[in-house]
């Protein structure tokens, strides 16, 4: 075998890049598992019931997780019923039943431009919209508004899943329903979207974990960072988790600082339970369908 100096760079180089990915990787995951070891040291003397069930409080010994957990429950639940029927048909529509036309491009582009838009840029607009000028039906700044600031802010996320999920479905599919004279509804409803479904959810359940971690869309229609009840309707004052973690980290005494690292792991505690619904909605789904 004849040597070649120009493939023997090219191999160093990629070894070298293989090498640098993997320290890389390796050095993510190390900070990682220090800032999870310190917030678990930190946070874990102070779990208890009683920091759950209690309100907040000035005394860091007394302050609990009661009004922001049931504020987080409450967006959450109310930015699923708003953005989920809102994004799989706006999805469906613009992957089965749109036409190909620049209107349809121009609304896919900016569609997928939103996606990365800032959350502080969402805040903004649904202070103006929701806060101030549908005050008479949101109740100003309330749960309300919170959830229609989030639902905006996770449905380009729901929409592009969407899509991406439908078009897993094999064309074949669809062709062998329209030739058996069915509509393109039926087949889309009756085919195309169960076998979908499982992606659909995922993406669904994964956004909603974005918008339980939010803080700065919250603050910005303005989410209080001390709520002593826990809302009992949409148009009440709220705070959420991250919110009254970012209010505990602020606060000079150490008490508050604990506090601050037990909320954190009540918080991820309540992104692993999402993500693992997430998956096993899909696995289910995909059982069922097989």
């Amino acid at each position: 075998m004849l040597f070649n100096p120009q493939l023997e760079r090219r191999y160093l180089w990629d070894n070298l890049f293989a090498s640098a990915t993997w320290i890389a990787t390796g050095l993510a995951i190390l900070v990682l598992l220090v800032l999870l070891a310190d917030v678990l040291l930190d946070g874990s003397p102070r779990l208890s019931w009683q920091f759950i069930t209690s309100l907040p409080s000035r005394k860091p010994e007394l302050a609990g997780i009661a009004a922001a957990l049931g504020g987080s429950i409450w967006l959450l639940v109310l930015t699923a019923l708003i953005a989920f029927p809102i994004g799989v048909g706006a999805g469906l529509y613009l992957e089965e039943f749109s036409i190909e036309s620049w209107w349809s491009r121009l609304i896919e582009i900016n569609i997928s431009n939103l996606a990365g838009v800032p959350s502080i840029i969402y805040g903004l607009l649904g202070l103006q919209v929701f806060a101030r000028w549908m005050q008479p039906l949101t109740g100003g700044r309330s749960v309300l508004t919170g959830a229609l600031t989030l639902a905006l802010l996770v449905l380009p996320v729901i929409i592009v899943s969407t899509r991406e999920a439908l078009r897993t479905v094999p064309d074949g599919l669809r062709q062998a329903g329209f030739a058996l004279g069915a509509t393109r509804w039926q087949v889309v409803s009756a085919h195309v979207l169960p076998l979908a479904l499982p992606g659909i959810m995922t993406g669904t359940i994964l956004a909603l974990s974005r918008a339980i971690g939010e803080t700065a869309a919250l603050i910005t229609i303005g989410a209080l960072t001390f709520v002593p009840f826990i809302p009992n309707n949409p148009t009440s004052p709220f705070t959420a988790l991250p919110i009254q973690i970012y209010n505990w980290v602020s606060r000079p005494q150490q008490g508050f600082h604990v506090n601050a690292a037990a909320g954190i792991i009540i918080l991820m505690v309540v992104l692993m339970m999402m993500n693992a619904t997430a998956i096993l909605l899909r696995n289910r789904f995909q059982k069922t369908l097989t």
